[in-house]
């Protein structure tokens, strides 16, 4: 795998209790970087699945100390600007910078647009979009502040860049990361920052596996056209190192004239 130089930086990770989270806190770490591992643990009333504990979030701040990063662990509800500033404002105390931001928090459920309650509908927008916009918002100004660059990775899915039966509220959430990557990139350029999202197929990740044995039988279709079947390359969910080496790609200077780009980690998939 290529090696990554992100020695003297600090990387801001959302959604980092577990998953592709804790894969990407664990791979910046790994390539030289110190890690703000931020979770809200509390999780939201219409989850389907239980969400990452306090302890996962320990959990990653011990893996990431065990790549050689010094980790800091922030809880913090990404759905609350307050909440977001604080958790901003307490990584640049600690560590005086924040150089990649890694907008990964988000949750999913299954629910027919015409059938969902408006509870559902506003709980997963909050999170996954408006989320993905206040933490951009937060360090955006800190990089905006330091005007000597800075990344932002967002992830997106492949369900925002078609439909998604059974989930259309959150194919309009990662239609919406898309459409504020490419917003970002164009107001951040001048400022030296690069601006990109990710946009995954199915994961292997505690949330399939969660939604899988909460809902059985009932969830299985959204996750067949989400993921699995629909795949080229491998019938089967990658894996969130697939994702991780996207997000160490984008965040490193291999890619320093790569931005406002959704890139696809589909084994095909989008290519159907």
């Amino acid at each position: 795998m290529p090696e990554y130089a992100f020695d003297g930086q600090v990387a801001f990770v959302t959604g980092a209790g577990r998953g592709q989270g804790r894969s990407h806190a664990q791979q910046y770490a790994k390539h030289g970087a110190d890690v703000v591992v931020v979770d809200g643990p509390k999780g939201v009333g219409t989850s389907q699945y239980p969400l990452a504990s306090e302890t996962q979030l320990d959990e990653t701040a011990s893996l990431v100390e065990d790549e050689g990063g010094d980790a800091l662990v922030v809880r913090a509800d990404v759905r609350r600007e307050s909440a977001v500033e604080a958790a901003v404002e307490e990584a640049i105390d600690r560590f005086g910078r924040i150089d990649i931001l890694a907008n990964n928090a988000g949750i999913w459920n299954v629910a027919d647009l015409v059938a969902m309650d408006e509870q559902r509908w506003d709980e997963l927008l909050e999170t996954v979009l408006k989320g993905t916009w206040l933490c951009s918002k937060h360090v955006g100004q800190q990089f905006v502040e330091r005007d000597a660059g800075g990344k932002i990775v967002s992830t997106a899915s492949t369900a925002g860049l078609v439909g998604a039966r059974g989930s259309g509220h959150y194919a309009a959430a990662k239609h919406g990361v898309v459409g504020l990557t490419k917003a970002l990139a164009l107001e951040l350029a001048e400022h030296g920052v690069n601006v990109n999202a990710v946009a995954p197929t199915g994961v292997a990740t505690p949330m399939i596996d969660g939604i899988l044995e909460t809902m059985g039988d009932d969830a299985l279709t959204s996750v067949s056209d989400a993921s699995g079947s629909m795949n080229v390359l491998d019938d089967q969910l990658i894996e969130p190192r697939d994702v991780s080496e996207a997000y160490m790609w984008l965040s490193s200077d291999a890619a320093r004239y790569v931005t406002g780009i959704t890139l696809p980690v589909d084994a095909g998939m989008l290519a159907k």
